[in-house]
C-alpha cells in the first residue's frame, strides 16, 4: 500500500465515522468540569475550612517570588498545599482514565472498519470497545512511559556530555567553542527528534497491534520494534503524518493570532475559534490513528491472514474454497461396445 492510498483511505474512514470527533469533543468538556469538581471545589472548601482569603494569596505571591522563608510559607499554607496536591492527583487519574477509555473505543471503532469497510460507528460497539481495550492499553501505556523515561535519561545525559565538551572547549579557544556548541546543538536537537518521534511512532503502531492483532502489551511492544525494524517506511509514514498534524497546529495558531490584537470583538470571537480548532486537531489526529492503522493492516495483519497455498480467497464472509484440481476423480469413461 502506497502512503497516498493510506492517508486518502484514513480520511474516508474517520468522514465516515466521524461521531467520534464529537466524543473527543465531549471528552474535553467532561475535562473541564472534572477540573472544576476535583479541584476548584475542594479548593474553595479549604479556603473556608482553614480560614483563607484572597488578600492572603497576594501575600502569598510576593512571598513565592522573594523565596526568604520557604519554610514560613509551607507551614502556613500545609493543609492547602495537602488539598490542591490531593485534588490534582485525583482529578489526573479521572482523566486518565477516561482519556483512555475514550482512546481505546475511538481505537476500537477505527480498528474494526479497517478490517471491515461497511462497519460503521455505533455507541454500544463503541463502549464494549473502550472495555475491552482498557486494561491492555493501560499496560501498554505504562510500558511506553517507562520508555519515555529512558529517552528523557539518554537526552540529559547527552545534553551533560554536550555541556561537559563545549565548557573544555572553551579553556582552549572560544570560536571553537562557538563552533562546537552550535554544531552539538543541531545534533542533539536532532537525536531529540528522532527518538521522540520513534518512541511515538512505537505507540500509535503498538496499538494498532493491540486492536487488530489481539496482542497484549508486551508482545504488542516487542512485536512492534521488531516490525518497525523491518519496515522504516511505516515510520516514514508517521514522519509525514506528524508533519501534516505540525503544519495544520501552525496555520490554526498563526491564523488565530490576529484574534488577540482586537480589544473586545476578539476575544469573543476566540472562544469560538479555539473550539473549531480543537475540533479540527481532534480530527487530524484521529485521521493519523487511522492512517497508522490502514498501513499496519496491510502490511502486517493482512499479509499474516492470508491463506496458505492451494486456496483461493474469497472476499466477503465466504469461506475459502480450496482448490482441488489435483485431488478431482473424473468419471469413468464408457466402455467401448
Amino acid at each position: 500500500m502506497t502512503y497516498s492510498d493510506a492517508i486518502k483511505n484514513g480520511f474516508r474512514l474517520v468522514n465516515k465515522n466521524w461521531q467520534l470527533v464529537l466524543i473527543q469533543f465531549g471528552m474535553m468538556l467532561v475535562n473541564c468540569i472534572g477540573f472544576f469538581v476535583f479541584v476548584g471545589i475542594p479548593l474553595a472548601v479549604a479556603f473556608v475550612i482553614f480560614g483563607l482569603d484572597l488578600t492572603e494569596m497576594t501575600e502569598l505571591k510576593n512571598l513565592l517570588g522573594t523565596m526568604k522563608d520557604a519554610t514560613e510559607i509551607i507551614t502556613k499554607y500545609l493543609g492547602l498545599i495537602i488539598v490542591l496536591v490531593v485534588s490534582f492527583v485525583v482529578y489526573l487519574l479521572v482523566a486518565a482514565s477516561v482519556g483512555l477509555y475514550v482512546f481505546g473505543g475511538s481505537a476500537g471503532i477505527i480498528g474494526r472498519a479497517v478490517r471491515d469497510s461497511a462497519d460503521r460507528f455505533n455507541m454500544n460497539t463503541f463502549f464494549s470497545e473502550g472495555r475491552r481495550l482498557f486494561w491492555s492499553l493501560a499496560g501498554f501505556t505504562a510500558i511506553i512511559g517507562i520508555i519515555f523515561l529512558g529517552v528523557a535519561f539518554v537526552i540529559g545525559v547527552f545534553a551533560g556530555g554536550i555541556g561537559v565538551i563545549i565548557s573544555i572547549a572553551k579553556g582552549y579557544e572560544t570560536t571553537l567553542a562557538v563552533v562546537l556548541g552550535i554544531f552539538l546543538s543541531l545534533l542533539l536537537f536532532c537525536i531529540v527528534l528522532a527518538l521522540i518521534i520513534s518512541s511515538i511512532a512505537l505507540a500509535l503502531y503498538g496499538t494498532a497491534a493491540i486492536v487488530l492483532k489481539g496482542t497484549g502489551p508486551w508482545q504488542a511492544t516487542r512485536d512492534t520494534i521488531k516490525y518497525l525494524y523491518r519496515s522504516p517506511a511505516a515510520l516514514w509514514l508517521y514522519c509525514l503524518a506528524f508533519g501534516g498534524y505540525i503544519l495544520a497546529t501552525f496555520l490554526l495558531v498563526l491564523l488565530g493570532a490576529p484574534f488577540s490584537l482586537i480589544p473586545i470583538i476578539g476575544a469573543i470571537i476566540a472562544i469560538p475559534y479555539q473550539i473549531f480548532s480543537y475540533a479540527v486537531q481532534s480530527y487530524l489526529g484521529l485521521v493519523i490513528v487511522a492512517v497508522i492503522f490502514i498501513y499496519y493492516f496491510s502490511t502486517e495483519v493482512k499479509p499474516s491472514e492470508m491463506p496458505d497455498e492451494g486456496t483461493e480467497p474469497v472476499s466477503g464472509n465466504s469461506t475459502p474454497l480450496s482448490d482441488t484440481s489435483q485431488n478431482q476423480v473424473s468419471e469413468p469413461e464408457t466402455p467401448l461396445r
